[in-house]
């Protein structure tokens, strides 16, 4: 019993019938390739700190003020010139957060970065050849003493609360007076208290 030719072709064209079986396998295999892919998503941005709060040099540095504007706000400032790279700088950031946190309302907290294009002048202008480096200001945004090296928590906070009160800074090493009648001097001895690549 011979089939019709075209009947035949037509029959042997169709695509192949698939079991449910085989059907539920092909979206079981696409529903994990989708779930191991998104457990691949989250891996990586875990992995690249996605998950993980800021450190307190990169929260830091995202809330500063403007230098102009803490300068100008009626409150002293302490200015930190830092690197992401600079192990004193990171090791002294929390230190530098938790003073932050502390006197939030009294004091400004400026950091800029010395790898930024941006702050140059203000590399140049506070004499920047080392880091961490702290310029002080008085609530009138006048320069007032330098501090070179890393920092513990108890010296910024020194820091901080003479410049909170109005005190004379703390005697420090590493720390110096500007003098408005002789601020070359007064850097010059701080500098020979601590070399400011030391780095801390």
């Amino acid at each position: 019993m011979g089939g019709h030719p075209l009947r035949d072709l037509v029959l042997s064209s169709e695509p192949p019938v698939t079991t449910a079986a085989e059907g539920l396998l092909g979206r079981r295999e696409r529903m994990l390739l989708a779930a191991l892919a998104a457990v691949l998503a989250v891996v990586l941005f875990a992995l690249r700190g996605g998950l993980q709060p800021a450190a307190p040099l990169e929260q830091l540095a995202r809330q500063s003020l403007d230098l102009p504007v803490a300068l100008a706000d009626g409150r002293p400032t302490l200015v930190e010139f830092y690197a992401d790279w600079c192990e004193a700088c990171r090791a002294m950031a929390p230190a530098m957060a938790a003073m932050e946190r502390q006197h939030h309302d009294q004091i400004d907290v400026v950091l800029l970065n010395v790898d930024n294009p941006r702050w140059q002048p203000e590399i140049d202008r506070y004499d920047v050849n080392g880091i961490p480096q702290l310029e002080l200001f008085d609530a009138n945004g006048t320069a007032i003493g330098r501090s070179l090296g890393a920092r513990s928590a108890p010296e910024l906070e020194a820091l901080s609360t003479a410049l909170i009160s109005q005190a004379p800074l703390p005697q420090l090493a590493g720390v110096g007076s500007l003098s408005s009648l002789d601020p070359a001097g007064a850097l010059a001895a701080a500098a020979s208290m601590a070399g400011p690549r030391s780095h801390g």
